[in-house]
């Protein structure tokens, strides 16, 4: 399995934290920045991991201070679903009813266990199809 994954200055240290974890799974990962707490813009982030989700990585994850600016700026992008979860549950409905490929979480709301906990969460659930494949036929129809 291949991640992208990147960060604006505000979830930097939670992205190094679940970079770390993920690696320690044995996932490989393709860090795509920022690589310090110096400020930067999020959106740029959020285009190189969504660039990386449609040119071949299995999934995303982007961290920012909420969570907020890169849920909005990841799904400007065609063909991105992305997700703001707090919680492992949120996480695992986003991928079984919403298909979501690309799990956003929130650096200053967010403790490590908990990220590691969402991140296991979203990488272990599966689309289940069905009723809700109409419904993301009906988001891709509205890109």
């Amino acid at each position: 399995m291949k991640i992208a994954i990147g960060s604006d200055h505000a979830g930097y240290e939670l992205k190094e934290s679940v970079k770390e974890y993920l690696k320690s799974k044995g996932i490989e990962i393709v860090d795509v920045g920022t690589y310090s707490e110096e400020r930067v813009d999020y959106p740029d982030y959020a285009k190189k991991v969504c660039d990386e989700v449609r040119s071949g990585a299995n999934l995303g994850i982007l961290i920012c201070g909420t969570g907020l600016g890169m849920s909005i700026a990841a799904n400007k992008c065609r063909g991105i679903r992305a997700a703001l979860c707090l919680y492992p549950d949120m996480a695992r409905l986003a991928r079984e009813h919403n298909n979501a490929n690309v799990l956003v979480m929130a650096g200053r709301l967010m403790g490590k266990e908990l990220a590691n906990w969402t991140v296991d969460a979203f990488l272990s659930a599966e689309f289940q199809g069905g009723r809700h494949e109409r419904r993301v036929k009906k988001l891709e129809e509205m890109e």
